[in-house]
């Protein structure tokens, strides 16, 4: 079996998994937006995001540092007792540090909150399921380094995201407006997925015990640790400032408006799965042909999977918006600008995975505290001012600055880079589908719903007729 065939294998799994969680995504913002109304729903979507810096913090970086260590002492051939101490050293202070950052997040929450009192109700609750979300994505990632995709799929892309939304859909037709309860029903899955993930550690680790190179191991992971974190602050810093500069109202806007932002993140998230163990073994083993295709590869398939969402979504944004209710129609241009920020994004590909996998993990983290530097100055200047859309062109910003310069750092010192065929056809083939189709739609009958859907009916066929006939050149087959 092929390199392409065997991540086609696992890309195709993961894949599935990031569009039924992306749906479910979807399915939360909309509950809860409907459920809580602009000014709870801000409330709710600044302690989610809260409680992800957090943990982002608490994992200290051990996600990739165990799937890289893994995948490499499997490659050079290290015993049972070596991969044990490995996975060992990496969850024991996660589990640790988990607890104290709930314990952090529990204690402060009454000055984050001092003005909503349901916001104050949400952050705590949150804070009592952090440790588990931690140890949930910890332990996943060790899976990961054996190259297991399945329990990553069924627990964090079907299971979680599932439990999230039935319970919270329950809420809503039980007409709750408990801002504490709907935090309860979003945080307590991750609780029952970390003992399943647990279970799946334990079924794969050895039953000796051994020594492994614990220096090593936090040299790699300290600065990924923190390039993690502001790797997330992009992400979510915006909410947060909208919420104290602007108000939760102004940050249920923006939440709402970028939701299917993550739904591009989740099929990169989903590739990048299947990727990263394999780059591990082939930069460990300086196999720079190898590690070059796969990386092309692997951004022709996030191309294909993103694209349609970011330029279907920036043309119909009205219509996009209308579905989560009118008082969210106002941001349109917010959904445009992210759109095509993220469109260029992707199309460098997983660049920080590459440096991390190569090793270069202080590059990263050099690289994300600029894009996160660059995002903060243009927030704090444009949110006074133009709220939502302010926040949007910080964002922006920032995602060009985060992959463009780890982009010529790749193609110059490591001599790698995505611009293959598969990346050209994938890109030629997503605009025309989903960018150029749509656009002449919308022209004809407007941005109207029966034109969405008819965009979307015209660009899907024939992107699927696209992706049989050029199977072979995307590396589609299995």
């Amino acid at each position: 079996m092929t390199v392409q065939a065997d991540l086609a294998r696992g890309g195709l799994a993961n894949l599935t998994g990031a569009a039924v969680a992306g749906l479910a995504g979807f399915g939360v913002t909309w509950v809860v937006a409907r459920g809580l109304g602009p000014a709870a729903a801000g409330g709710f979507f600044a302690g989610t995001a809260a409680f992800a810096l957090a943990g982002t913090v608490a994992k200290l970086g051990t996600p990739t540092g165990l799937v890289y260590f893994i995948a490499r002492l499997r490659t050079q051939g290290a015993d049972g007792a070596a991969l044990r101490r490995c996975v060992r050293t990496g969850v024991g202070p996660v589990a640790v540090a988990g607890v104290l950052a709930g314990i952090v997040m529990w204690c402060t929450a009454p000055r984050l909150a001092a003005h909503s009192p349901g916001y104050l109700a949400q952050l705590r609750v949150l804070a009592v399921f952090l440790p588990a979300a931690v140890l949930f994505d910890t332990l996943l990632a060790a899976t990961r380094g054996w190259r297991r995709m399945r329990p990553t799929v069924a627990l964090d892309r079907l299971l979680r995201p599932g439990l999230q939304l039935g319970a919270l859909a329950l809420l809503w037709l039980a007409a709750v407006r408990a801002p504490a309860a709907y935090a309860i029903a979003w945080a307590a899955p991750y609780a029952v997925t970390a003992v399943l993930a647990a279970l799946a550690v334990r079924n794969l680790l050895p039953s000796d015990a051994g020594r492994a190179p614990r220096l090593r191991f936090w040299r790699f992971t300290g600065p990924r640790a923190a390039a993690s974190v502001a790797h997330l602050a992009l992400q979510r810093v915006d909410v947060l400032l909208l919420a104290s500069l602007a108000g939760l109202k102004a940050a249920a806007v923006y939440a709402v408006a970028g939701r299917f932002v993550v739904l591009g993140q989740l099929a990169n998230q989903a590739i990048l799965l299947a990727v990263q163990p394999r780059l591990a073994e082939l930069l460990s083993g300086d196999d720079r042909t190898g590690a070059n295709a796969v990386y092309q590869t692997a951004t022709g398939w996030l191309v294909l999977a993103a694209w349609p969402v970011y330029l279907g979504t920036a043309v119909f944004a009205s219509v996009y918006l209308g579905l989560f209710g009118p008082a969210y129609r106002t941001a349109t241009g917010v959904v445009v600008v992210l759109g095509l920020a993220m469109v260029v994004g992707t199309g460098c590909g997983m660049v920080d995975t590459v440096l991390a996998m190569a090793g270069r993990t202080s590059w990263n983290l050099a690289n994300v505290v600029l894009a996160l530097a660059v995002n903060l100055g243009v927030d704090l200047a444009l949110i006074p001012r133009l709220g939502a859309l302010g926040a949007a062109l910080g964002f922006a910003a920032a995602t060009l600055a985060n992959n463009l310069v780890p982009l010529a750092q790749v193609a110059t010192v490591l001599k790698l880079h995505p611009f293959g065929r598969a990346t050209a056809t994938a890109a030629g083939t997503a605009t025309v589908c989903f960018g150029v189709v749509p656009l002449a739609v919308a022209a004809v009958l407007g941005t109207t719903l029966t034109a969405a859907l008819v965009a979307v009916a015209l660009g899907t066929a024939g992107y699927a007729v696209a992706l049989a006939r050029l199977r072979h050149v995307l590396h589609l087959n299995r």
